[in-house]
C-alpha cells in the first residue's frame, strides 16, 4: 500500500474518531466548517478522481452527514469521472442543505456540464426568485439562461436573456466591461441563427476586450467565409496562433468542465504534437 493512502487511512481513522463522539455538534455552523477545513485539507493532498479524494470525503459526511460542502466536494469527484448520475445525486442533496448558495450551481453543471438545458433554466429560474441579479461562476443566472435557449435552438429568448445579461453587468453606475464570454456566445447565438451582420458585431465587441480569444478569432473567420470576405484567413490564423500560444476561453474549471462550441485544435488543423 503507498505510504501517502495509509497516512490518509490512518488520518481518517483517527478523525473519526475523535469526532464521532460530538456527532450532535453537527448543527453548529462553526463545527461544520472547521471539520470541513480539516478534512479538505488531507483531499487535497490528491487530484480530484484519486480514490483517496472520495474516502476523504465519505468519511466526513458518515461523521456530519449535513454538510452541504462536503456533497458538493466529493460531487468534483464524479465530474471528473465523468459520472454525471452520482454527480447530480451529490449536488442535489447539497442544495437540499443549502438552496441559496448551490442551486445557481447545480444549474450551471445542468447547463454546461450535462447540458440539460430544461433543468438548468428551471434551476436558474428559481434562483433568480431567490437572489436577483446574482452571479455565479463569474456569470449571471441570465448568461446561463441564454446559454441554455441556445442550446434548445430558441434564438428568440437566448437573445432576451443575453440582453438581460448585459442589463445586469451594467447595473449601478454601468462603466464595466461586459463580459467577453457574454459577447462571444451572444455572437454564436446570431451565428446559429444565420444572422451574419449581427454575429459579426457581437464578435468584434468581444474581440476588442479580448483580441487574443481563439474562439472568437475562429467564429469570426466562418462568417468571413460564409461572406466571401478574404479575412477569413487572417482570423483563421489568428485562432491557431492564440491556440498555440496557450489563449483560453479563461473560465472556471473551464478544464473539469468545458464550455460548448470552443475551437479545438481539430478545427485547426493542429495535432496534439504541434501544440
Amino acid at each position: 500500500m503507498p505510504m501517502k493512502t495509509l497516512l490518509i487511512l490512518i488520518f481518517l481513522a483517527t478523525t473519526h474518531s475523535a469526532f464521532s463522539q460530538n456527532n450532535s455538534s453537527c448543527i453548529s455552523k462553526t463545527y461544520q466548517d472547521s471539520l470541513f477545513k480539516a478534512y479538505s485539507k488531507r483531499a487535497h493532498q490528491f487530484a480530484f478522481n484519486d480514490k483517496e479524494w472520495l474516502q476523504t470525503y465519505d468519511s466526513l459526511i458518515a461523521i456530519c452527514p449535513n454538510i452541504a460542502e462536503a456533497y458538493q466536494a466529493r460531487a468534483l469527484a464524479y465530474i471528473a469521472l465523468r459520472a454525471p448520475e452520482k454527480l447530480f445525486q451529490n449536488i442535489d442533496k447539497a442544495v437540499e442543505l443549502d438552496q441559496q448558495r448551490w442551486l445557481p450551481y447545480r444549474g450551471y453543471l445542468h447547463c454546461i456540464f450535462a447540458q440539460n438545458y430544461e433543468k438548468a433554466i428551471a434551476d436558474f429560474e428559481e434562483a433568480e426568485k431567490l437572489m436577483p441579479n446574482a452571479f455565479t461562476m463569474d456569470h449571471s443566472f441570465s448568461f446561463f439562461i441564454a446559454m441554455a435557449y441556445t442550446g434548445l435552438g430558441n434564438y428568440e429568448k437566448a437573445e432576451t436573456y443575453f440582453l438581460k445579461d448585459i442589463a445586469t453587468q451594467k447595473r449601478g453606475e454601468g462603466r464595466n466591461d461586459i463580459h467577453y464570454n457574454t459577447l462571444l456566445y451572444f455572437g454564436i447565438m446570431h451565428y446559429l441563427n444565420n444572422e451574419l451582420d449581427r454575429a459579426e458585431g457581437r464578435l468584434i465587441e468581444c474581440l476588442q476586450l479580448y483580441e487574443q480569444h481563439p474562439t472568437a478569432n475562429y467564429y469570426m473567420s466562418l462568417i468571413k467565409k460564409a461572406t466571401g470576405d478574404k479575412q477569413q484567413i487572417q482570423y483563421f490564423e489568428k485562432a491557431r496562433q492564440y491556440v498555440q500560444e496557450g489563449y483560453k476561453i479563461n473560465e472556471p474549471n473551464a478544464w473539469l468542465v468545458p464550455y460548448p462550441r470552443q475551437v479545438t485544435l481539430a478545427d485547426l488543423g493542429i495535432t496534439a504534437e504541434q501544440n
